[in-house]
């Protein structure tokens, strides 16, 4: 019998796998947006307008951090090392106040509310990321 569809990875249609990882990719990003919201709500110096400005900055937060925080990541590996992995945080914490120059309705004070910023949204990304994993495949 001939096959009119073409299949991908697991024997899944190809078009099934690109609807799966357009609807994860959807979903990080707005779980993302989610989590830059609880940090506005948590830390003080830490200023979101609203849902849209939460998504729009976790699209130039993404893009920022892809770009010059890869490369700045890179060139400081020994200071990291060094300081064993503090200083990305201080990284993380620049990326965000770059960020906020380009987003309106997105403001950070000061580069305290940034290093407190990057450091809660490491963990509120983490939690909830971890609490909507998929479930293990079952052999």
């Amino acid at each position: 019998m001939l096959r009119t569809e073409s299949y991908g990875i697991f024997n899944y249609p190809v078009t099934e796998l690109l609807n799966y990882t357009m609807l994860r990719l959807l979903l990080n990003w707005l779980l993302s947006a989610l989590a830059l919201l609880m940090v506005a709500y948590v830390v003080p110096g830490f200023h979101l307008s609203g849902l849209g400005a939460a998504l729009w900055a976790v699209i130039v937060i993404g893009f920022v951090n892809a770009t010059l925080g890869l490369f700045l990541k890179l060139i400081t590996l020994p200071l990291t090392v060094l300081t064993l992995g503090i200083f990305w945080f201080i990284i993380n914490a620049l990326m965000l106040e770059l960020a906020s120059a380009f987003v309106p309705g997105f403001h950070i004070t000061s580069f305290g509310a940034a290093f407190l910023g990057a450091i809660v949204l490491m963990l509120v990304n983490m939690l909830i990321k971890w609490l909507v994993r998929p479930a293990p495949r079952q052999y």
